[in-house]
């Protein structure tokens, strides 16, 4: 007598920007999501000073999004660094084959007998 158990479990679901990305994935989205983010919280934050409450809980509000906008840019930055690494290597890929053109392989090996 044999018997199957199934088991599921739910998946862990983050809302950090740098661990999951919404439609694009390319960092050129990433950049472009962020950047907005930013804008929008910038905003927020000088909503907050014309907007009515205490001094104190304006001061704490806007301490929040500060702290919120300088993670959104270190994250910024680091997408930046990606991207600059991946162009780096995207131009000496490039770079390589132009330059293995006269380098010899398995496949293009010339026997020269005199």
């Amino acid at each position: 007598m044999s018997s199957t158990i199934t088991t599921s479990t739910p998946s862990l679901q983050t809302s950090t920007a740098s661990s999951a990305s919404p439609a694009g994935n390319d960092l050129a989205s990433q950049i472009t999501r962020i950047t907005q983010q930013i804008t929008k919280l910038t905003q927020q934050a000088k909503e907050i000073a014309d907007g009515s409450g205490t001094v104190e809980e304006k001061q704490k509000q806007q301490e929040l999004i500060q702290s919120q906008i300088n993670m959104l840019q270190a994250q910024l930055a680091q997408l930046q660094q990606q991207q600059a690494e991946q162009a780096q290597q995207k131009q000496e890929q490039s770079q390589s084959r132009v330059e293995g053109v006269n380098k010899p392989s398995e496949s293009n090996q010339i026997d020269i007998y005199i």
